[in-house]
């Protein structure tokens, strides 16, 4: 990793990817500090607020973790600006009929906004995490991001929200590495991370319920609604459009439609009902994006081959970008998708390079 000798600010989360980042960075000789944000969490039971990316133990083992390295570690406030940024439009969304991932808003708005300007006012001259992802930097300057060496692991998806400007200010030392490779590193190491094992559910709901989050959290109850099928016709009730996702099947609770399982195909926010149809209906092939951003400022080049990834571990399928009648861009997928839900984030690449991407809209 060819960045000269910088200060660099490694936010940490007493986890193996962060501690490993932080220790890669040190050998190479970098004058690094560990930080830490203390995210919002509802109350779980008996506790107070506890964010699983910065429970106690975490904060705990990270400060362990920068006193091995012999790095200042600094734990900074950012709850309120998290439930801001990150909750509240988590909740909304859901209010809205979408399908919102709050880690892209998290990445947008928290980790590569306010922690890396905060990490820039602290004297870093860039910020590293323990994303599994890679940066090239070429000759003119540009920086381009890839897909992580581990592809079981890769989380350039949840990237793809980064302009030029952050990423020339970042590192992800462990997207380079495979992650038992990681592990190995941290035993030799002797760090105290190495068979910590890695939370994928939502850091700020107390029990992993999203749906009980959502009951709980928004200013407006959850309101029964019909439940019509594609043609029209009602086949029962729902109990609030944020306890069904599309292509969920389970749970409905239908009369016999000919024999012929239902699954959710979508959400009718206007009326409050919910469509229901055969399998063959959640099959999309074409969609509309919104919120559009690409690294290198601008859509690719007409020609290019591209892929498309729409869910975190989905796989990336060929596709073609062209802009509608009102100058939207619609997305064109040689192979149909299933659960392709409004709200989800649709992701661009030509190989393994990530171009950016956009919200369904539609």
């Amino acid at each position: 990793m060819d960045i000269g000798s910088t200060s660099v600010a490694v936010a940490m989360s007493g986890g193996l990817d962060s501690s490993m980042a932080a220790s890669l960075l040190v050998e190479e000789g970098h004058a690094c500090f560990g930080i830490m944000m203390r995210l919002w969490s509802e109350e779980g039971p008996g506790q107070a607020s506890t964010n699983k990316c910065c429970s106690p133990a975490s904060v705990e083992v990270a400060r362990q973790v920068a006193h091995q390295l012999d790095i200042p570690f600094y734990l900074i406030n950012v709850e309120e600006t998290f439930r801001q940024q990150v909750v509240d439009p988590f909740i909304l969304d859901y209010s809205h009929g979408l399908t919102p991932n709050p880690c892209l808003n998290c990445n947008r708005h928290i980790r590569f906004t306010y922690l890396l300007e905060y990490a820039r006012r602290l004297g870093a001259d860039c910020l590293a995490t323990g994303h599994h992802a890679r940066v090239v930097r070429q000759e003119n300057g540009q920086a381009s991001l890839y897909r992580a060496v581990d592809p079981t692991k890769d989380q350039s998806y949840v990237l793809s929200v980064l302009n030029q400007a952050r990423l020339q200010q970042v590192l992800f030392p462990v997207g380079h590495y495979l992650k038992s490779d990681l592990r190995a590193m941290a035993r030799q190491r002797n760090l105290p991370v190495a068979d910590k094992q890695e939370s994928m559910d939502l850091c700020f709901v107390a029990d992993d319920d999203y749906r009980r989050f959502l009951r709980d959290w928004s200013p407006t109850p959850a309101a029964p609604g019909p439940v019509f099928t594609a043609e029209g016709q009602e086949v029962g009730t729902h109990q609030g459009l944020f306890h069904y996702t599309i292509g969920q099947r389970r749970g409905l609770n239908l009369p016999n439609l000919g024999g012929v399982p239902q699954y959710v195909i979508r959400k009718d926010v206007e009326r409050n009902a919910l469509v229901v149809g055969p399998r063959a209906h959640l099959a999309t092939h074409s969609f509309v994006l919104h919120r559009e951003n690409w690294i290198q400022g601008h859509p690719p080049a007409s020609g290019t081959e591209l892929t498309c990834q729409i869910r975190y571990r989905s796989a990336a399928v060929p596709c073609q970008l062209e802009p509608d009648a009102r100058g939207a861009t619609r997305v064109s997928l040689t192979a149909p998708q299933s659960g392709v839900a409004a709200g989800q984030a649709a992701v661009f690449y030509t190989g393994d390079r990530c171009l950016g991407g956009g919200l369904i809209a539609a």
